[in-house]
Formats: structure tokens, C-alpha cells, sequence
């Protein structure tokens, strides 16, 4: 059963919408990082990011004295399966899914996760929240806009439900974790067990797993693994850990609309209409699910 989100007050709920916010941005703006990688071997490259991003978060542990914890048992099971689907099976997923659907079909499918997350909860705590879910659908179409519809054939809708699957699944394994191993050791650990997970996917599959990357791939893979990985992961468990799935994930919304604005200021793609009708209903869907009604006194709205 997911564990409740941490209590917070009006600060502090800013602070966790803030938080994810910026994790969604962050993932999103990265898309421009990754097209970088289109020639490097992926899921060779993919071990590489991990690997850099754990020594990354280790470091901070021990920078923040923050005590190494031996994962229990079942909190064990709970990150293995974690790492093994929102980071390495969304890999796997989205690469493969690539390969028999245009990207922005991809692209929207996995743009449903808002959806997902926000009935997930609600199947799980018995309790719907409409307006969360009503926030939610709205986000997905805002999405699905800014995202456009793609062709694909049936086995790459079927890999692309895969990777919307391991993405709402980064979130709802991670969620009982959190209170008692806290952001930063979640993300460390998710990160170390992905390591040995994607290496064996790369010595299974075909051609190289690792290769000497030029100037361009090695800045890419840098961005990736501390960025977007490091930095993004603490604060995405950051705000997860405060205000739950739900709402939460109402925020992925923003890794298309941050894709987006990136390709704008970059200059390699000009705006289009249905991309900032897309960006517009986003932004309702989120001002929708995270506005609350909540009177002085009461517990806040988490649903």
C-alpha cells in the first residue's frame, strides 16, 4: 500500500511543488542532451550515467553525513525493482519503442503518467480525488498537444505503453521507500543497482556496449548523469516525499513543455500553434490540481 505523503504546510508544499517542478524541467530540457548520444551505444552509455550519478550522490551522503543505511530485505526487493523499471526498463523501453513509432507518439504516450499516477492512488488509498484527476487528464492532453500524434505500428504502441509503465513506476516504488531511507539514499541506491542491470542488457545485446566518446558525447553524458540524473532524481524524490504521487506527477507535464522552450531557444525548431495551445492547457491543468481549497486549520488537500 503507498505510504502517505509527509505532512507539510503552505511553505512547504511550495517548496515540494518547486521541487518536482524543476526535476520535470530539467528531464525535459535534457532531451536536447540526448539526441547527443544518437550514435553512442545506449544502453552502455545509459551504465555510464548511473554509475557517474551514484559516485555523485554517495559523495554527497557522505558530505552531508548522511549515515549509510542497509536496505531491509524487502526494501531491497523494492529497489531492484525500482531500478530495474523506471531506469533501466524505461531505457530499454523507450529505445526499442523508438524504433517502430515516431518519437512523439512515444512521447505522448508516456505524457499519460499524470493519469496513471493519479488513479493508482486513488485505487490504492480507496479514496478518489476527482479534482486531482480531472487535473490529471488535462495535463495528458496538454501533452498529447504539445506532443502531437505520431504513426506506429502495433508493437511499438505496445513498447511505448512499456515505457509509460516504467515511468509511473519510478514513482510509485519509490514512494514507501522514502520515509524511512529519505530522497537521497533512494536515489543513490535506485542508481547502483541499475549499474549492474544495464551492463548485463548490454553484453546480451548486439554490438558494442561501450565506446571512446567525442567531445559532444562526452559533455552529453556529463549533463545526463549529474544533472539530470543526480540533481533531478533528489529533487524529484524531494517533492514526491512531501505531496504524494498524484500530485506529484501532474508536473511531468512540464518535460515536454521544457523540450519545448529548449528547441525554441536553441533554434532547432520554430513554434507552432498546437505546441503552445499545449503548453497553455498544461499550465491550467496544473494551476487545476494544485490550487487547494483548503480553510486555516484544515489538513492540506494531498488528493
Amino acid at each position: 500500500m503507498l505510504a502517505p505523503p509527509t505532512p507539510a504546510g503552505t511553505d512547504g508544499l511550495r517548496a515540494a511543488y518547486v521541487r518536482s517542478g524543476a526535476a520535470m524541467a530539467l528531464v525535459g530540457a535534457s532531451f536536447t542532451a540526448s539526441a547527443a548520444l544518437a550514435d553512442y551505444p545506449v544502453l552502455g552509455g545509459q551504465a555510464v550515467r548511473y554509475a557517474v550519478a551514484a559516485l555523485c550522490l554517495l559523495a554527497v551522503m557522505r558530505w552531508r553525513q548522511v549515515a549509510f543505511v542497509l536496505p531491509t530485505p524487502r526494501q531491497a526487493g523494492r529497489l531492484l525493482a525500482l531500478a530495474a523499471t523506471g531506469l533501466t526498463g524505461f531505457s530499454a523501453f523507450v529505445v526499442l519503442a523508438t524504433r517502430h513509432a515516431e518519437p512523439s507518439l512515444v512521447g505522448a504516450v508516456v505524457g499519460a503518467t499524470p493519469v496513471v499516477l493519479a488513479a493508482t492512488q486513488a485505487v490504492r488509498e480507496r479514496r478518489l480525488a476527482p479534482r486531482t484527476l480531472a487535473a490529471a487528464v488535462v495535463v495528458t492532453a496538454g501533452v498529447a498537444l504539445v506532443e502531437g500524434l505520431g504513426s506506429a505500428d502495433p508493437l511499438g504502441l505496445a513498447l511505448a505503453v512499456g515505457a509509460l509503465a516504467c515511468e509511473a513506476a519510478f514513482s510509485l516504488l519509490a514512494v514507501p521507500l522514502l520515509p524511512t531511507l529519505g530522497p537521497l539514499r533512494v536515489s543513490a541506491y535506485a542508481c547502483v543497482a541499475a549499474v549492474p542491470q544495464l551492463l548485463l542488457l548490454g553484453l546480451l545485446a548486439p554490438g558494442p556496449l561501450l565506446a571512446v566518446p567525442d567531445g559532444g558525447e562526452l559533455a552529453a553524458l556529463a549533463y545526463l548523469s549529474v544533472v539530470l540524473t543526480a540533481v533531478a532524481f533528489l529533487l524529484w524524490y524531494s517533492g514526491l516525499a512531501r505531496v504524494g504521487a498524484a500530485r506529484a506527477g501532474l508536473f511531468a507535464g512540464l518535460m515536454p513543455v521544457a523540450a519545448l522552450a529548449t528547441s525554441l531557444a536553441l533554434g532547432v525548431e520554430a513554434p507552432t500553434a498546437h505546441g503552445v495551445a499545449g503548453a497553455v492547457v498544461v499550465a491550467g491543468g496544473l494551476a487545476l490540481g494544485l490550487s487547494s481549497r483548503r480553510r486555516p486549520g484544515d489538513a492540506d488537500e494531498l488528493g
